[in-house]
């Protein structure tokens, strides 16, 4: 079993003990997320550690877009639960890239690629994305990527 899908299972029986109704119901979630990764598709499988990761981020991913949505539509106390879950799930996730480490990798990523205009951007992010998956969000980087080559 991946590392971190036992971290998961163990954390999970940890807040069930101290009755941290937050972190269990997250961690229950995450895990179904994981579980119907692993049955999806023509066979189950057991889920390495990166795609673990992946579930993970999306899971993630998918509460602050819920957040936002609840801030828009006034629901302020929905917002903050979802808010609260995508605290627990970061927890799990690498620290996120810093604007100045990103900026850097996408200068890296053009210097390699050779870009010089916004036509480019497809093979900078096809360099950018192996080296911050997970540590940075898909939108950051291409927002950034477009600053680079339009500047």
């Amino acid at each position: 079993m991946a590392e971190l899908k036992d971290r998961l299972h163990a954390d999970l029986n940890t807040a069930m003990k101290a009755r941290d109704e937050l972190t269990t119901a997250t961690l229950r979630m995450a895990l179904t997320a994981v579980t119907t990764e692993e049955v999806s598709g023509s066979s189950a499988r057991e889920l390495s550690d990166d795609e673990v990761l992946r579930v993970l981020t999306r899971e993630g991913k998918k509460r602050r877009e819920a957040a936002e949505a609840y801030d828009g539509a006034g629901r302020p106390e929905l917002a903050e639960r979802e808010r609260a879950e995508n605290s627990v799930i970061d927890r799990y996730l690498p620290a996120q890239l810093e604007d100045a480490e990103l900026a850097e990798l996408v200068r890296d990523a053009i210097a390699q690629t050779g870009a010089s205009s916004p036509r480019d951007m497809g093979a900078v992010m096809k360099v950018v994305q192996p080296q911050v998956a997970g540590r940075a969000d898909g939108k950051r980087v291409s927002t950034e990527v477009k600053d680079q080559l339009a500047g």
